[in-house]
């Protein structure tokens, strides 16, 4: 089962005439033959046959709240039915299971109130900041202004035990207020019921702006990030500019998406599937109809349609040494083909985040450029191709090395992880990187091959497995001040030990209990680590590191074999 994030627009029309629109002048319903319910409904149903199930349902515009009452209901009891009927399936893989959920404008949601309580509808509402602003940009279709309706509306959900949240947009004509920004989220977070510890910022962007709003340029982003937290940092809402404010660039998000169109989908009520909010109405973002094209087809055309707008604007050579590529991913392919450019519009802002929230830099950039390069832009691909062996090289070195050949031995450790077998290597050693899922339900296995509690040891019963056990948050250490990953955990378990259960050649020890025991100083966000070794094979990589400066310089970074997790607390 293929699992996706939907975006469903059940309704072109909107109340309001902002300046900067992305659907400029399409703001209106037009005649179509099916209503909201029966769009959703058949494509719910057309993507299951086809083993493709949505974990997550969220209703987009145009506006949704121009609906009538009845079909906006009907849309909404849809939602929360089939995320109650299929709770299991969709945790099970993984996902957390919400409420239905609407992205807003604010101004309508009034008429739609009763049906907001009765299913306790999250919102994601829009405002432009400073308010000001907001009256001069988000105004209705007759020009007028919406400011105090809108909050009028935010106050009718206060008794409301719903998720609610707003965000907002920043341009440079909005940087060019930034202490005013700053007293409207002190005010909305003082005087409404909206915490603003849940609120985020978007970055705007060149495009369908008319001339009135300009994109923030790279440093400007920048100084408004730092800003935010000079601002912010110690306060009622450090919270949120350490978390939600700019959640947009961290790994739950699409950025963090090698190829977008393998997860994220927008259908509109006439059966049209693009991309995203931000590909809506662009043939060369769209997907295909739901009504005419198989799913089969609708996910090839999405994931090469996809490829082919990174391809269209090549790829950047610093994007290829970068230590935050597994993060970025190059941005959105859809901003890059508005620039015109090959790298984020965000950039400098995203790395600034990535700093600032402590991710750990990649030890290996060129191997992950590489691997992304073989997904994203395999014509490229060769050119950038690490190198693997020259004369003092880690392979070299191991070459001439019976020891460390040992401790680099793809063959010596199998991790089994719910039945699931995944020979592992060293983390200096791999192509790729493979992140794993782990369920607290699972059971965890490691399997060593025997040969090596007996390899280069001059006394086996005397050695142990050597497991070590990283957070995927990060930590300054030491003199040298390097930010590596927490270390949680180290185990030894002897020989005589591990004899207690042999399987094919093969020791076979249960870890299931060690992870759950250290499961709340893992990481949620990052990530996690796990390496494994023997005490003899890792004293000696001590020794050798101490009489090689050329292996000391080559495995800087912990070079035994390991796993790379998330762990996911109580979901099966």
């Amino acid at each position: 089962m293929k699992f996706i994030h939907l975006l469903y627009v059940p309704t072109l029309a909107c109340d309001m005439a902002c300046r900067y629109c992305y659907l400029e002048d399409n703001t209106k319903d037009r005649m179509q033959q099916y209503t909201p319910l029966e769009t959703l409904d058949f494509a719910v149903k057309k993507f299951r046959e086809g083993g493709v199930m949505p974990f997550n349902i969220s209703l987009h515009g145009g506006e949704v709240s121009t609906l009538s009452r009845e079909d906006f209901r009907y849309v909404i009891k849809y939602i929360n039915d089939y995320y109650e009927e299929n709770y299991d399936e969709i945790s099970a893989a993984g996902f957390r299971v919400g409420r239905p959920h609407i992205k807003t404008n604010l101004y309508s949601i009034n008429k739609h109130i009763d049906t907001i309580r009765e299913f306790n509808v999250s919102i994601s509402g829009s405002l432009d900041l400073p308010l000001s602003l907001h009256q001069d940009y988000r105004v209705t279709k007759g020009g007028s202004k919406t400011l105090d309706k809108i909050l009028q509306n935010v106050a009718l959900l206060r008794d409301i035990p719903n998720k609610k949240k707003v965000s907002a947009t920043i341009f440079n004509e909005h940087f060019q207020h930034i202490d005013q920004i700053i007293e409207d989220i002190k005010f909305l977070h003082r005087e409404t019921c909206l915490d603003m510890n849940d609120f985020n910022f978007m970055i705007g962007f060149d495009y369908n702006s008319n001339g009135v709003l300009h994109a923030l340029d790279e440093g400007g982003q920048v100084e408004f990030f730092r800003r935010m937290h000079r601002e912010f940092d110690g306060t009622d809402l450090d919270k949120g500019v350490n978390g939600a404010w700019f959640a947009e660039f961290t790994p739950d998000y699409c950025t963090n998406c090698d190829n977008c169109g393998e997860k994220f989908f927008l259908l509109e009520k006439n059966g049209d599937i693009y991309s995203c909010v931000r590909g809506q109405g662009h043939e060369e973002f769209k997907y295909g109809n739901i009504y005419e094209n198989s799913v089969e087809e609708i996910l090839q055309t999405a994931e090469i349609k996809i490829l082919t707008a990174h391809n269209n604007v090549g790829f950047n050579d610093e994007c290829a040494a970068c230590q935050y590529l597994y993060l970025c991913k190059t941005g959105c392919p859809f901003v890059k083909n508005v620039y015109h450019s090959d790298k984020s519009y965000t950039c400098l802002l995203q790395k600034e985040l990535y700093k600032n929230r402590n991710f750990c830099p990649d030890d290996n950039p060129s191997a992950t450029a590489y691997n992304y390069l073989l997904k994203m832009h395999p014509n490229l691909a060769t050119d950038f191709k690490p190198t693997v062996y020259q004369e003092n090289s880690l392979l070299d070195l191991i070459a001439k090395d019976p020891k460390l050949r040992y401790i680099y031995d793809p063959d010596a450790f199998i991790l089994e992880v719910g039945g699931e077998r995944y020979p592992l290597q060293s983390q200096l050693m791999k192509n790729n990187r493979q992140i794993l899922q782990i369920f607290s339900g699972f059971d965890v296995k490691i399997r060593v091959r025997k040969e090596v509690l007996e390899a280069e040891s001059e006394y086996p019963q005397n050695n142990a497995l050597f497991v070590q056990l990283l957070s995927g948050d990060c930590h300054v250490y030491g003199d040298e001040q390097r930010l590596k990953q927490k270390h949680v955990a180290t185990l030894q378990v002897y020989k005589f030990v591990l004899e207690d259960c042999e399987e094919d050649g093969f020791y076979v020890y249960d870890l299931t209990a060690f992870l759950s025991g250290f499961k709340k100083y893992l990481s949620k966000e990052n990530p996690n680590n796990i390496f494994f070794t023997t005490t003899h094979l890792r004293d000696y990589h001590y020794v050798k590191q101490k009489n090689n400066a050329y292996y000391h310089i080559a495995a800087i970074n912990l070079p035994f074999q390991n796993a790379e997790f998330n762990y996911l607390e109580g979901l099966i």
